[in-house]
């Protein structure tokens, strides 16, 4: 899953919103102790999600499906491909129009501006300029974040070339997106019922 999965999975807790966007860039216990416990939460949310996402059967099968030399990154790849699958569902699914999500998630980050990091303040600015996350709908934006992607890893890598390998991954995907954030939803929902009921809260 990538940001804008993260973010719809998170629900309507904005500490939770916050935490979605803070996972990817907040790494180990001595970071994760500088936020205040609910946006702790969304942090280890956001780390239960990639976990479960990953050992899904169907996210397992698209993996082995990649060409070779595509395979080390499949992850990247997979977690991108989502979030335009879901864009592209957004309708369907009875969410508000994706430009107004997009704005509340720019409301919220500039509401609680002093708990934003450097580095996500980097990758909003860029958001910004890309118009993510509307931009998610088109798979040209899919391809242009995975070039970007390629350029910031430090090996040589083949993300410059997922557009050759594209149209039939992206069936692939389409076959079973539903149910895997179906699944996803459900482990979430599961989650977090446990955590309160721990919790007392």
């Amino acid at each position: 899953m990538n940001f804008l999965a993260h973010l719809v999975l998170a629900g309507q807790d904005e500490d939770l919103r916050l935490g979605a966007l803070l996972g990817d860039f907040v790494r180990g216990k001595a970071e994760l102790a500088a936020f205040r416990p609910p946006v702790q939460t969304g942090i280890m949310l956001h780390r239960r999600i990639d976990v479960y996402t990953d050992s899904l059967p169907e996210i397992v099968a698209l993996r082995e499906w990649f060409p070779p030399g595509f395979r080390r990154y499949s992850g990247i790849i997979i977690d991108l491909a989502i979030d335009h699958e879901l864009a592209l569902d957004w309708e369907h699914r009875g969410l508000q129009s994706l430009e107004a999500f997009d704005a509340g998630v720019r409301e919220m980050l500039a509401r609680r501006d002093n708990e934003v990091p450097p580095k996500l303040h980097r990758f909003m600015a860029y958001a910004d300029r890309r118009g993510l996350f509307a931009a998610y709908r088109e798979k040209s934006e899919i391809l242009h974040s995975l070039r970007g992607v390629g350029h910031r890893l430090s090996r040589p890598n083949p993300l410059h070339r997922v557009d050759e390998i594209w149209d039939p991954f992206e069936a692939r995907v389409r076959l079973c997106f539903a149910s895997v954030f179906d699944q996803v939803q459900s482990d979430v929902a599961d989650w977090l019922s446990s955590r309160s009921t721990t919790t007392g809260s």
